[in-house]
């Protein structure tokens, strides 16, 4: 088969699954690929198990060696791992940990079994809470299989289907379904044999041979031990962290950053009861310092080591490390304490060379040990055991710092504005000198957008904390303050000028303009995403909408003396999001329709009165006193509600104006 499909039946190699692959050449083995597909489906004569290997022998598999006939035909030849990838079912070779479950085929523990094909039209991602089948406990597999190598493939496959029912349970609530209901196997679900069970598999060392790449090489620990991470970062009750929020949550996921993350959401109590954006990330809540509770002092920077405090105060931590981020930050690739030797009393950070108070009298007044101050910041690397020691100085050391108002100056402290606005990384320096923890500095991990990268390194993170441009493009976080993005159905950043169009001739400002981009591109695709999620209407059907809403007969309005005819919902609409004009449209409706009611039950009353009127007139056995009497009651009631008419006419007119 490979002699009929190929010129280089020597070259084809029997791989699948997982591909890692170089991009020029996906782009030149990407339509060979294709052609060899169709090639060999059109090839009915060698679809025969015994040609193919393909048990049902209908050419199913013909996409599979459309890619190793296609690759032979380009002359690439596979790095072969067999350590990588297992299905589910299949026993794991001795000492190896695969990182990947392939679950196309069936497989089962015990009685129990999962199929893929048997769930081929299920809607069970819709179905509230409902899940796949339970398979056996853990410990029902410790009795049932005594072979340690066939008891951890049996492991493997419990560990596949309650992921995947994590997910669906995850899924489930993101779309609003209740809680479900308690069960043992819910319980477990939530228990730490399950988070042991699914704990991070990483590439070591031994299995990886001489196949490393710079990502595998950033998530590896020396010895093959993994201590476990948890991301931490700060913000506030507002729109302008809530657009940071969805940045940093988007690249978490991206980047591949191991262990979990938490949002330290620092909120008054009146902020808390008006917030919405709860549902963002993973949110620890904390009494806000904004305002300081003593001094009365104005500072939200305070916030941040306010916050790691009351978070390490008031939550059970099992990380080993902790990873803290400010919230105007990207990850591009993971951040992690073996790649860059973090260790307990070896902080990892990134330098802030502008803190020179580091260096004058301002670390001799605010430390005793000025010679330890580090003039870092941005990310931190720290074992917990030190921020557990260090947090409550930081925070101290930040209420001092901001006190100190007499070395606020440029001169002291390197803030161009003078106003103790960096009190907090100072507070950060001090502390640490405190403590003498002396920080490995990296220049590997953060790069400001708009700066040009140090020679040969790939910053792991963004920091968009200033302004950046590329030719007359521009972007500045600080004019996006009072901007609601995320509440507001599609709104995104001006995007950047396309990399094609770059014409420098210098490849640092190239490289530099391209990172730039590469910011900006990635926080508009997160709110995308997050637009997306939140079920905001189609950027077409709103724009019908709004082509629906125009076409209304404009209503006059009075400008001062002058009248112009300009419909006012028009007038806005660029301005707000469709649902507005829905809801306006939908009470103009009302009003209208609130009106002619009023109007249709007062002519049927008036109906009413005139025919109990002309009986009483041919009535013979009414005295003239009682007529009158009747005459005048009728024209009070007539009269009565004709006011009542022209009230509710005034009122109908009013609401339509309105």
């Amino acid at each position: 088969m490979a002699r009929l499909h190929t010129k280089h039946p020597e070259l084809c190699d029997k791989v699948g699954g997982l591909l890692a692959m170089h991009i020029d050449d996906l782009r030149a083995l990407a339509p060979m690929w294709l052609s060899k597909t169709e090639e060999v489906r059109e090839d009915r004569a060698h679809w025969g198990t015994n040609i193919t290997g393909d048990i049902y022998g209908t050419g199913w598999i013909s996409e599979m060696y459309g890619y190793s006939f296609g690759a032979a035909e380009v002359g690439l030849r596979h790095k072969i791992d067999d350590n990588l990838m297992i299905y589910p079912g299949y026993t794991p070779r001795k000492g190896v940990e695969p990182i990947l479950m392939h679950y196309g085929l069936q497989f089962s523990v015990g009685n129990w079994s999962f199929s893929k094909l048997n769930h081929h039209e299920d809607n069970i991602v819709y179905d509230c809470n409902r899940l796949f089948p339970a398979p056996p406990f853990p410990r029902e597999v410790q009795m049932m299989e005594s072979d340690p190598n066939k008891r951890r493939g049996l492991f493997l496959s419990i560990e596949c289907i309650s992921s995947l029912n994590e997910g669906l349970l995850l899924h489930h609530a993101s779309i609003g379904c209740s809680k479900p209901p308690w069960s043992k196997y819910l319980s477990f679900l939530k228990s730490e044999t399950f988070s042991k069970l699914t704990r991070p598999k990483y590439l070591t060392h031994d299995n990886m041979g001489s196949q490393k790449s710079e990502l595998q090489q950033g998530v590896v620990e020396p010895g093959g031990k993994y201590p476990k991470i948890h991301t931490v970062f700060s913000t506030e009750c507002s729109p302008y962290f809530d657009w940071q929020t969805v940045g940093l949550m988007h690249s978490f996921y991206l980047s591949g950053q191991p262990g979990n993350i938490t949002r330290l959401l620092s909120c008054t109590d009146g902020d808390l009861k008006q917030y919405t954006g709860h549902d963002l990330a993973p949110t620890h809540y904390v009494p806000s310092m904004s305002r300081h509770p003593l001094t009365g002092d104005w500072y939200p920077a305070i916030n941040k080591p306010a916050a790691v405090l009351h978070w390490l105060n008031h939550v059970e931590i099992d990380a080993e490390f902790i990873v803290i981020l400010d919230a105007d930050m990207i990850l591009r690739a993971p951040i992690t304490p073996w790649e860059f030797n973090a260790e307990r009393g070896r902080p990892v950070s990134t330098p802030y060379e502008y803190l020179i108070g580091c260096d004058n009298e301002l670390a001799k007044i605010h430390t005793r040990h000025p010679e330890a101050c580090d003039k870092v910041g941005g990310v931190i690397v720290m074992h917990i055991d030190d921020l557990r020691k260090f947090a409550l100085l930081w925070l101290h050391k930040t209420e001092e710092v901001r006190a100190d108002k007499g070395h606020y100056a440029t001169n002291f402290t390197g803030d161009i504005y003078g106003s103790g606005w960096i009190s907090e990384m100072y507070g950060y320096s001090f502390g640490a000198s405190e403590l003498n923890l002396r920080h490995i500095v990296s220049r590997e991990i953060l790069i400001y957008p708009g700066y040009i990268p140090e020679p040969g390194v790939n910053p792991r993170v963004f920091h968009y904390g200033l302004e950046f441009s590329v030719g007359n493009w521009s972007f500045d976080k600080a004019n996006w303050r009072n901007v609601d993005m995320v509440n507001t159905c599609w709104t995104r950043f001006p995007e950047p000028p396309d990399p094609s169009t770059l014409t420098s001739t210098n490849e640092d400002i190239l490289r530099r303009d391209r990172l730039s981009i590469e910011c900006m591109r990635t926080l508009n695709n997160a709110l995308r995403l997050h637009h997306e999620r939140r079920n905001c209407l189609n950027p077409s059907t709103k724009a019908i909408l709004n082509q629906g809403i125009e076409r209304r007969a404009p209503l006059p309005r009075r400008v001062g003396s002058e009248r112009t005819d300009i419909p006012t919902v028009v007038s806005r609409a660029s301005a707000l999001p469709v649902q507005y004009h829905v809801a306006s449209f939908l009470r103009f409706s009302m009003v209208v329709l609130w009106g002619f009611s009023v109007l249709g039950f007062l002519a049927v009353i008036s109906v009413a009165l005139s025919s109990r009127k002309g009986e009483r007139t041919r009535s013979k056995g009414y005295t003239n006193k009682k007529r009158a009497s009747y005459s005048g009651l009728s024209d009070t009631n007539g009269n009565s509600h004709q006011l009542h008419d022209k009230q509710h006419l005034s009122n109908a007119e009013m609401a339509l104006k309105a």
